[in-house]
């Protein structure tokens, strides 16, 4: 065993304890989060509101709405552009509330 080694339970330093108690109170607020972003969602909306795309916070697509208006005069690839443009743009929107969300926690860790 190396010289000077006391184990893990106080991790070598005064007040170890507080530090674990301080991980464990850090993980409970960032579950919470991740709840919380699970059941948020974002929607993004292209090409005037003909197509509508709904994200969670955890990046996770719950629904897609294409006006059905738009389907009488849309070629194919202009539907495709659309959908992927409202796709990428909820991601982004999804991404940057996970980050608000998650931000302050990260900054909370005791490195």
């Amino acid at each position: 065993m190396a010289k000077g080694f006391k184990g893990q339970r106080g991790m070598g330093m005064p007040g170890g304890g507080n530090m674990m108690q301080q991980l464990k109170k850090l993980q409970e607020q960032m579950e919470q989060a991740q709840a919380e972003l699970a059941a948020a969602t974002v929607t993004a909306t292209v090409g005037g509101g003909a197509v509508k795309v709904t994200m969670t916070g955890d990046q996770v697509c719950k629904a897609i709405e294409i006006d059905p208006d738009l389907l009488k005069d849309a070629d194919a690839e202009m539907l495709q552009d659309m959908i992927l443009s409202g796709v990428n743009m909820a991601l982004d929107q999804s991404r940057q509330l996970a980050a608000d969300k998650m931000g302050p926690l990260a900054g909370g860790l005791p490195f």
